[in-house]
This record gives C-alpha cells, structure tokens and sequence, in this order.
C-alpha cells in the first residue's frame, strides 16, 4: 500500500465520483479505478458501493476513509516539520526570569554567540506564568524559568541549575548582622513579594513555606520584577527569599543570610517544544546548561 493509493481513494471518497476525482488529480478515470481496485485487493475488503455513475463508500470504507484522510495530513505535516527544520533559523526567543538566570543566561548568550554569530538571541523578561503558554503558542522558543507543577506532554525540560534559597536583607536591617536565621525568627518580619497577579505560585511557595512553623507571610509590599523587588529590600525594612546566585548582582547594598534549617533548593529549567526542536535551539539549551554550583 501506497500513499498514492490512499490519495486516489480520498480524492473518490470526497466526491463520491471517479471521474471527477480523476479530473481534480489530473490522472486519467481508468487509472484512479485501477488503484482502487489493487487497494481494496490488498486489504481484502470492499471500500465502495457502486451506484450509477456514483460511487458510497461501504460501512468498512467509512471507517478507512477517516484513518486514510488521518494518515495523508499527517505525512503533510511531516514534511512541513522537516522542511521548517532545514531552513536556516535566524532568531531565537528567549524568556527568562531574572533572578534564577542571573548566571545561566550571560554564559549561555557568550557560547552562543559564538557558535552561531548568524542567529540572533532576543530576551524576554517574563513572569513564570507568562512563559509557559508562550512556549506552548511558539511565541518563545525557549523559556529559562522555574520547573512547571504539570509538565505539557508538548514540551521538552532540561535541568540547568539548583540553587539555595536565602533570605536577602538590606545592610539596615536587624538581622544584617546575622549569618544564619531561622523561620521562627522572621515568621513576623514583613515579606517583601512578587506580585499575587503575576507570581501566583510565588505567593503559593511563601505559603507552603511558612505553613511549616504554623503562619502566614505578613507580604509588606508586591513588585513586579526581580530588580524592583531588590531595589526595595535594599531601601527599607523587608526581607524576601532569593536564589543564592543573586549574591553578585546584589552587591554591598543586601545581605543574603542562610536559612536553618536549609530549605529545598530552587531548580532552574528550560523548556522549549519537542516539535521545534532546531540545531540553534539544541545548541542554546546545551550552552545553558550550568556547572554544579561550589559549596
């Protein structure tokens, strides 16, 4: 069996005249039948009734007719896929989250860069929630983020780095001094957040966390970005958990103290889709992947 075979069947089917089926793939009307028959010899069942000049498909042929249409889309979509995959990619999507990528993203644009200098890397500074459906919608190529609760089957994930979580103070705070603080201490220091809207499983992280010693995070105030959320930590009285790997964009102005006991470390992957899965794509994921991090 061939896809011709099914093509010529299809193309009866759908007019339920062989001498218009012929006439739409420019092949002569003996031939279209020809093919027909040798079909519904090799698979030992009749696919139509004839009628006139018109022909019905059989109740057998009702049921091949819709596997057969299933089985021509399909072979088109292959080689749309393949030919898309030939084409030289030019640009590459990237999302990311800023303060899990503060190392992974400047390694992986510098080996990128390098290996292909043709391609050209746009970023885009995302929530968590955003990226997802942007992946899933081939908006973004790849996202750099935080591990999904439910991984779409579409998708493809790769592990970059793990990080402690630490709890970050300006150098005012009472606790600056500290090297090492429990949940206890802080249960009622104000909390200094990712916005609900935008970082709902922030907020669901902070309540998991602080359900452990029996209390709610007292959120002080809500930001909508990584660094604004810093900037203020850094001017007032919060405090706000951050990954470990912040400590060289915070600088002298935060203080990341250790937690105790430890907390769970924060996982950071990328996701892309399996279907768009290009050499330039492969070959970003490759350079972002991050070396384990020094104790």
């Amino acid at each position: 069996m061939e896809l011709r075979h099914l093509r010529y069947f299809v193309a009866v089917a759908e007019e339920e005249n062989v001498s218009r089926a012929a006439s739409n793939l420019h092949v002569s009307q003996p031939g279209i039948s020809r093919q027909i028959h040798d079909l519904e010899d090799e698979i030992g069942f009749l696919l139509f009734e004839r009628v006139g000049k018109s022909v019905r498909l059989t109740v057998a042929g009702k049921i091949f007719f819709v596997e057969a249409r299933d089985i021509l889309q399909r072979s088109v979509d292959a080689v749309k896929k393949a030919r898309a995959c030939m084409a030289p990619q030019t640009e590459i999507n990237v999302g990311y989250a800023p303060s899990g990528t503060v190392e992974i993203l400047p390694r992986a644009l510098r080996a990128f860069t390098r290996s292909f200098p043709e391609v050209r890397v746009t970023l885009h500074d995302l929530s968590a929630q955003d990226m997802l459906p942007l992946v899933l919608q081939k908006n973004l190529d790849i996202a750099l983020t935080l591990p999904p609760y439910k991984l779409p089957r579409e998708l493809g994930m790769k592990e970059l780095a793990r990080y402690e979580p630490c709890l970050a103070v300006g150098t005012t705070h009472p606790l600056a001094k500290l090297k090492v603080v429990s949940l206890n201490r802080i249960a009622f220091e104000p909390v200094a957040a990712l916005n609900r809207k935008d970082y709902p499983h922030y907020h669901k992280h902070l309540g998991k966390l602080f359900t452990t010693i029996g209390r709610k995070p007292r959120i002080g105030s809500e930001h909508d970005s990584g660094t604004s959320l810093m900037a203020a930590v850094a001017a007032g009285h919060e405090f706000t958990l951050l990954p470990s790997c912040v400590r060289g964009v915070a600088g002298q102005r935060l203080k990341l103290l250790k937690l105790r006991p430890a907390l769970p470390q924060w996982s950071i992957v990328a996701l892309w889709r399996k279907d768009a899965e290009t050499g330039p794509v492969r070959a970003f994921i490759a350079a972002a992947v991050a070396k384990p991090t020094k104790k």
